[in-house]
């Protein structure tokens, strides 16, 4: 095993564009850290799969601690893991907003911590954070304030880490999806949910995961929020 394979962790990686991205870094020989509630043990030694809620602390403290074991770094950190309810802003319960921040903020919150502390010890590393362009451009007919109210917080916080680790070594981006093809959004829904887009269609999971990809490959771009939304956050 060289040491100049780059360790990628990825959360929410059991289906969809975390396990897509998954596929991708390991396709570049990177040593991916795959977690998430459902996630299957791998017989790859370049794949460590946790299970677990990454919005509990002991979650992901047992990723990081075990990626260190593994393969002793962390280079770059997805925080892929999110959830998404859809209901008008006084029709959300209590249960809903908990389990919303959970996932989108706590879920953020402990492994980006965790991480970045490993990344102090190299003077170097990435985090990602996967957002939505509704936190630029609210869409009529789409209640997203939940939505809104933590992936917003997420691009805001992006921005502070990129200055607050800029000098020591370490980068942080977010890209921010419109509606993307994946398990989450049934056939039927495609057509009505493409025309929310400027140019007509739904993205692919492969055009997130080509901008993770492009931000991982980056050197000098940091603190930027791409979108990638088939022209979402333009306009309409």
């Amino acid at each position: 095993m060289s040491n100049s394979q780059k360790v990628i962790v990825v959360t929410g990686a059991s289906q969809g564009i975390g396990a897509e991205l998954v596929n991708a870094f390991r396709k570049l020989d990177y040593r991916v850290v795959a977690t998430a509630r459902s996630v299957k043990p791998s017989d790859d030694p370049n794949l460590l799969t946790v299970a677990g809620d990454i919005a509990e602390r002991a979650t992901a403290q047992r990723v990081i601690s075990e990626a260190i074991a593994r393969f002793g770094r962390i280079d770059t950190l997805v925080n892929n893991a999110g959830i998404f309810v859809a209901k008008p802003f006084t029709q959300y319960t209590a249960e809903d907003y908990a389990a919303v921040t959970a996932v989108n903020l706590a879920g953020f919150f402990h492994i980006t911590q965790l991480a970045i502390a490993e990344m102090e010890k190299n003077a170097s590393g990435h985090v990602v954070s996967i957002t939505t362009s509704l936190t630029d451009h609210a869409i009529d007919g789409v209640p997203s304030v939940l939505a809104s109210l933590t992936k917003g917080g997420l691009n805001s916080a992006t921005k502070s880490l990129a200055i607050e680790y800029a000098k020591k070594g370490i980068r942080a981006n977010a890209v921010s999806p419109g509606i993307i093809k994946s398990p989450m959004h049934p056939q039927e829904t495609h057509a009505a949910l493409g025309a929310l887009h400027p140019v007509g269609h739904m993205g692919e999971m492969s055009d997130i995961v080509g901008a993770v990809l492009y931000l991982d490959s980056a050197p000098f771009v940091t603190g930027e929020i791409l979108h990638v939304d088939g022209g979402q956050s333009a306009g309409h």
